[in-house]
């Protein structure tokens, strides 16, 4: 069984026992967490498509982690102007483990 649902204004798909990076989200480690902003679930040949969302649905997850991802340079270069910026930027992130689905 996997569902997809949306956090951060992104969407993910989640299964039973995976590990999730959203955007960040203001919990604690071990925190728990129900996310009821489903979008489809799926089970086998039965698929539950929301409009928008699946009514009575979710997925309750743990906090296992809060960080950053590895850093991303952005450059920037035009050409005889002798114009260069370099910038670098951190994404911070919640590391999620999907505990069980809901419908």
């Amino acid at each position: 069984m996997y569902a997809i649902i949306r956090t951060g204004g992104r969407q993910y798909r989640a299964e039973v026992g995976f590990t999730l990076d959203v955007e960040r989200l203001p919990n604690a480690v071990e925190d728990k967490l129900e996310i009821t902003d489903i979008l489809l679930i799926g089970d086998g040949d039965n698929t539950v498509v929301g409009q928008p969302t699946v009514e009575g649905a979710a997925v309750k997850v743990t906090v296992v982690d809060q960080g950053r991802d590895d850093k991303v340079i952005v450059f920037k270069y035009r050409q005889r102007t002798n114009f260069r910026r370099k910038r670098g930027h951190r994404q911070y992130y919640t590391r999620l483990r999907v505990d069980e689905i809901v419908v």
